[in-house]
């Protein structure tokens, strides 16, 4: 059926249309945003500052503006006295017009600084925009205003009330060289200010236009000769020239080159957050001098964000690029800082007696593997804190003797041999590194546990500092979990998943001591047995993979260590005799020592396990987990006759599809004709 408008109709429609228009023109052009505040209970709160604030009304009833809003969240969560006028300007604009810098309605005008970051969010200098929220209206006087709601309370450079001298809008010397007069807290700059005067550097500090500087406080220059260190170079590296940074609209992961970045020296600079959400800035030296060391200087922020008229200063608690301390004196030096990255591990050094920080001064040169703050929180650490030995042994199991950084993990992982011995007896650390040099993870393994190294190369004059995300040396996770994550252990656990054996790993109430091959193993046997390798990882030789898998796993009331394993084999002076998954194993345990690296004489007790005449190396041994333990093997214990190529179950398979398949196209054939 088809309806059809008569013309009188139609008339009624169109002009229901005009006056409806009509009235929303009405509505938009009267309506304030002053109006549009006190209807919104996201921003109610602010609508009472400005109500109460007679230059804002004023604002808002007669000019055109831009008006930044922080919601009723960031009100109330802001301790100090919120300036409206700050998050004023005089010139409307939608998001898409916001320019790099505008200048506010305060005293001074200083400016506002917009960062647009390349997941398209847009901030004004430390306040994420709520671009959903982004309001625009005319008022009935036709002045166009602009609306954007955004999550935090923006906060411009004031004076101490007890300031005697005006000074509005300071650039970032300005701002270092009377730094007394203005509300930092209880931080003080003299010192640096001091260094800057002596280099002759203010002009870097005075430079037009939009640049970030890490300035460091005066508890920084407690070594009493750090200050002299404090050079033209170590002042360049304070500074990232044409770039803008507020915390918050910056990521992580972006590097960012200082004003010391040219032939003979190279420095950049990354913002870090410790799982507690605490702000540091950390220097990469890349390459040095015979004044300037290569590695990593990490810095507390203590106050970020401070917008001065030529960018924004961040004061960090100590100078970045300086290398002055040995790793035993930055240890000690946490117990000023009780807010610093690595304050619970000091802590736990000290509530096992200290004597650990004796034996890292002894070492000479050494590399310390510590576990971040929010580390230490794990269920499975509270259970054994108090035990003052088990805690030795794993604190020590986190110290390398000799330097070790990145790039010798890296050197040490191309040559195929990616560990380390620690301090404690016979442990080991393993490293492996994933990714590029743009994405680029290092993980290390220590007494069953992986840990990601999130700070590495902070430097010391006789070592290194890694800031690793668990503690070695407590498992965690069962052998299943362990071999899901383990990156070096990630064919095995595929093997494992599509033939079902991996279904048994998580049992808790069950012991496993499991001969695990790591990848490179697998890769071993593609040339020696190259038919066999290719179908261990196909689904129709499920049932064979399992078999071969059930040959390295024992099952027994209790684990079997490699030092366990070869004085059995020692006391029974021939092989001995495993209980399996499928029947027994029969092997010899034999120790041996090894060079661990070429370029030192650095040697090893391993392990040997003798089996079917071959010598198969433990590459790692006794990997802890909750339900067992792992070896972690250089070759599997794999025969050619394992899988049958022709003749076997596959061809049976084979052979009844291609029948059955022959028997249906006769059963067609005979009904259709």
């Amino acid at each position: 059926m088809c309806i059809r408008s008569s013309s009188g109709d139609w008339g009624v429609f169109v002009q229901t249309l005009i006056i409806s228009c009509f009235i929303a023109l009405i509505q938009f052009t009267s309506a304030s945003l002053l109006d549009k505040l006190q209807n919104n209970y996201l921003v109610s709160d602010f609508h009472e500052l400005i109500r109460t604030d007679p230059v804002a009304n004023s604002t808002l009833q007669l000019r055109s503006c831009t008006l930044f809003v922080p919601t009723n969240a960031a009100v109330r969560k802001y301790n100090g006295t919120i300036l409206v006028s700050y998050h004023m300007a005089t010139v409307p604009m939608t998001v898409r017009q916001l320019t790099k810098t505008i200048p506010s309605d305060f005293e001074g005008n200083p400016l506002l600084y917009i960062t647009r970051n390349r997941k398209g969010e847009v901030y004004v200098n430390n306040a994420w925009i709520n671009q959903t929220e982004s309001t625009e209206i005319v008022t009935q006087e036709n002045k166009r205003q602009v609306m954007h709601v955004i999550n935090d309370v923006l906060v411009p450079l004031t004076l101490l009330p007890t300031a005697r001298t005006q000074v509005t809008n300071p650039n970032a010397w300005e701002f270092l060289q009377q730094s007394d007069l203005f509300d930092v807290q209880e931080n003080r700059l003299r010192t640096y200010r001091s260094q800057v005067t002596l280099m002759r550097k203010e002009s870097l500090y005075q430079s037009p236009g939009g640049h970030t500087f890490f300035i460091p406080v005066d508890e920084g220059f407690k070594q009493t000769t750090r200050s002299s260190l404090v050079d033209r170079k170590v002042i360049d590296g304070h500074v990232i020239l044409n770039s803008v940074l507020f915390s918050a609209a910056q990521s992580t992961e972006d590097t960012h080159t200082t004003a010391a970045f040219e032939d003979n020296i190279k420095v950049t600079v990354n913002f870090y957050y410790d799982n507690d959400k605490k702000l540091y800035v950390k220097s990469n030296t890349l390459v040095g001098d015979s004044k300037h060391s290569t590695g990593v200087v990490l810095a507390q922020v203590l106050k970020a964000n401070i917008p001065v008229s030529n960018g924004v200063v961040h004061l960090i608690h100590r100078p970045l690029m300086i290398v002055d301390t040995t790793v035993k004196q930055f240890l000690e030096s946490l117990v000023d800082n009780k807010n610093g990255a690595l304050r619970r591990f000091y802590e736990v050094i000290m509530e096992i007696g200290g004597e650990v920080l004796d034996d890292i001064n002894s070492l000479g040169d050494v590399t310390i593997l510590a576990p971040s703050n929010e580390a230490w929180n794990a269920s499975n650490i509270e259970n054994i804190i108090g035990n003052r030995e088990k805690m030795r042994d794993i604190v020590n199991m986190h110290i390398i003797k000799g330097r070790v950084d990145v790039e010798k993990i890296k050197q040490s992982n191309e040559n195929m041999i990616g560990q380390f011995p620690t301090i404690h007896s016979s442990t080991f650390l393993y490293f492996n590194v994933n990714g590029d040099d743009t994405n680029e993870v290092v993980t290390v393994e220590g007494g069953g546990v992986n840990a990601t190294i999130i700070v590495p190369d902070i430097a010391q004059t006789n070592g290194f500092v890694h800031i690793i995300d668990r503690v070695l040396g407590v498992p965690y996770t069962t052998v299943l979990g362990k071999l899901e994550t383990d990156p070096m252990l990630s064919d095995t656990y595929r093997m494992g998943q599509f033939s079902s054996f991996n279904d048994q790993l998580n049992n808790t109430q069950r012991r496993f001591t499991y001969f695990v091959p790591r990848d490179r193993a697998w890769q071993k046997t593609q040339y020696d047995y190259p038919s066999v390798y290719k179908k261990l990882f196909m689904k129709d030789f499920a049932y064979h993979s399992r078999c071969i898998m059930e040959r390295h796993l024992l099952i027994a009331d209790d684990i079997y260590t490699m030092k366990t394993l070869a004085e059995m084999t020692k006391k029974q002076n021939d092989s001995i005799i495993l209980p399996t998954f499928r029947d027994s194993l029969k092997i010899k345990v034999e120790e041996e020592v090894e060079n661990l690296h070429d370029d030192d004489s650095t040697s090893w007790t391993g392990y040997v396990i003798l089996w079917n005449y071959k010598r198969i190396r433990v590459f790692r041994p006794d990997v802890e987990c909750t339900n067992g333990i792992i070896h972690v093997i250089d070759y599997p214990m794999l025969e050619k006759k394992d899988i049958v190529v022709s003749g076997g179950s596959y061809q049976l398979h084979s052979n009844f599809c291609i029948v059955f398949a022959n028997f249906i196209i006769l059963a067609i054939a005979k009904n259709l004709f």
